[in-house]
Order: structure tokens, then sequence, then C-alpha cells
């Protein structure tokens, strides 16, 4: 089924929002001093707004309760949560137990309204270890979603492909992903509004307010996706995201270092640090992302095993070239 002309409208209506109102937005954030300052551990040179998210979030709920109505309460009102709490994470901090807690509490309040969520599982797990299993999968997507956002451009166009990714898979033959794509839309035109102001040099970040709560709803989404019959595609759409995390996270805590705490260990930054610029690196990280959409509607058509293998080989060389570029001494060109 293809889109509605409602969800035509409400994505242009929910860019358009993301697009012009993101200078005032600036404005505020100015008069507020809300400013992410570099350090050691920073991608970026000089002070940047911080909270882009904020509109984001605040054009996306009544999006998606537009099209769900009081059905999704569940799914909005932690999600609001989490974005209020984020938001006194980027002004004041929070305590990453506190900020932990309150994702699994969000998690845990939507699947237990939503058990079908980790209905896609085997079916020889019982269901309270199947629930177990997708509450910490989802858990820890939110925090790499968070811990990803780390250059110009970089989250923005990660979530922009994961919803064009969910819109391919929902409009191509088949029952997987159906009734997806109407939120999915909303999401890639809030991201396209946003990145005209995050692209490389950014004018103004996401911050947790942003990064946070999209982790939470990109999560849903996936997970919604999985629980549809897709779920090979539900697990290659975010690969790249999900194995630099991973991947790097291990790594750290294999050497007994503090996971959660700011580094520039990931494949991107190490990229970034040997004299790519941010556009450069998050151009790279696309058009893998545009082959993992391939790979996710070829999954969905009956050819999970071939598109699985596909996006490992994708990934791996994406790490790979990530990895490898050539250190320079000098700080990467407009960083």
């Amino acid at each position: 089924m293809p889109i509605s002309i409602d969800a035509a409208v409400i994505a242009l209506t929910v860019f358009a929002v993301v697009a012009a109102g993101m200078r005032p937005l600036i404005h505020v954030l100015e008069h507020l001093r809300l400013l992410d300052h570099p350090n050691e551990r920073s991608s970026h040179q000089r002070p940047t707004l911080v909270g882009g998210g904020v509109l984001i979030i605040a054009t996306l709920v009544p999006a998606w309760f537009w099209f769900q109505g009081w059905s999704v309460w569940p799914l909005l009102v932690p999600c609001v949560v989490l974005t209020l709490l984020s938001l006194a994470d980027d002004v004041r901090g929070v305590p990453t137990v506190v900020r932990l807690i309150s994702h699994i509490i969000a998690v845990a309040i939507v699947l237990y309204h939503q058990p079908e969520l980790a209905g896609w599982l085997p079916a020889f797990l019982p269901q309270p270890v199947a629930m177990i299993c997708v509450a910490l999968g989802w858990v820890w997507f939110i925090n790499l979603f968070n811990f990803m956002d780390g250059i110009d451009g970089i989250t923005g166009a990660e979530t922009l492909a994961i919803a064009i990714g969910v819109i391919a898979v929902g409009l191509a033959p088949g029952d997987a992903g159906k009734g997806l794509p109407d939120l999915a839309i909303c999401v890639a035109a809030a991201a396209a509004g946003f990145l005209i102001w995050n692209w490389h040099p950014a004018k103004i970040f996401m911050g947790d307010v942003g990064s946070v709560p999209l982790g939470f709803l990109l999560g849903w989404l996936l997970l919604a996706l999985a629980a549809s019959g897709a779920w090979a595609a539900a697990l290659i759409l975010p690969a790249y995201y999900i194995a630099d995390a991973t991947i790097t996270m291990a790594r750290r805590g294999l050497r007994g270092e503090a996971v959660w705490r700011a580094h520039r260990e990931h494949f991107y930054q190490r990229a970034v640090i040997s004299g790519l610029s941010h556009a450069q690196v998050t151009l790279r990280i696309s058009a893998a992302n545009g082959g993992l959409i391939v790979l996710a509607v070829l999954a969905a058509s009956g050819h999970s095993p071939w598109a699985l293998a596909g996006a490992a080989a994708l990934i791996l060389g994406l790490l790979f070239i990530l990895s490898k570029n050539k250190t320079s001494p000098f700080p990467p060109p407009g960083a």
C-alpha cells in the first residue's frame, strides 16, 4: 500500500517545521548559552549550540499521535519523559545510573503493553526470556544511538537511512512493515530538516535531547518491523551503528575501561582523526547505508541469508575503510 496523502502532507509539515523552526530555536539557545565546548574527546574544534533535538521530538510526537491516536500513549509518554530527562542532562548533567534506569523503565512500559514486539524471536524461547532479550537489545540500541552521535551530520543521516529503509520494506510486496511507512516518513522528514542545520560545519547539535528519544522511537520502529516478519531487515538497517558501537565498547570493556565515558575510539571518530572531514566520513557511511537499504528489501523479499551475508560483508568493508585512512599530523579541515 503506498504512502497516504495524509502522511505525505504531515511529513512535509514536519520537514517545514524543523527546517524553518531551527533558526528561532538557535536564537533561544544562544540566549541560554547552551553550548557544547570542545575537549580532548570531542571531534569539533569550536563551541557549538546543542539542543536541536527538542524540535525534532516536538514535531514527531504529535505527528505519530495523529496516525496512531491514544493507542500510542505507552510509547509517546515515555518518549516525552526521556526527552525532558535528556534535556536536563544536556543542561546540567544527569547521573548515568538515573539515565539508564529511565531507559529501562521506558522500554518496560512499552513491552508490557505490546508484548508482540518480542514475538519474532524463536518459539523455543519462553516469553519472559524473549521479553528480557528484546528489552536489553532495545536499551542497548538507545544508548549506542546516543554514543554514535559524535560528528556533524552522522545521526541525522543514520536516522534518515533507517527511516527510508523502513519505508522501502513497508512498500515492498508482502506483508512486512505494513502500517509503518506513514510513521517512518515523518521521521525521515524530521531528519532531513535537521540535516540542513547539522551538516558540516554544523550550526547546531542534536544533543542527548534528540539522540536518546530518537533511539527509543527508531528502536520501536525496528522491533515493529521485526514483529511483522522482517526480522532480518530490522537487523540490517541499523547494522553500521550497531557494529561500530558494539565492537568499540567491547574493546574498551576488555581493556577494563569505563565504557560509558566519552572517548574518540569509534571507527568514524578514528577516520576524522586520520584526516577526513566530518562530511567525508558521513558520506561514506551514508553510501553504505544505501546498500543496507537495498539488502533489507532483499531480506524482506525472502532472501534473508544472502542479504545478511551481504550486510556483514558491507559493514566489515566500511569499518576497514574508516580505520585505515592515512594518519595526518594535522586536524581535519574545518572540523
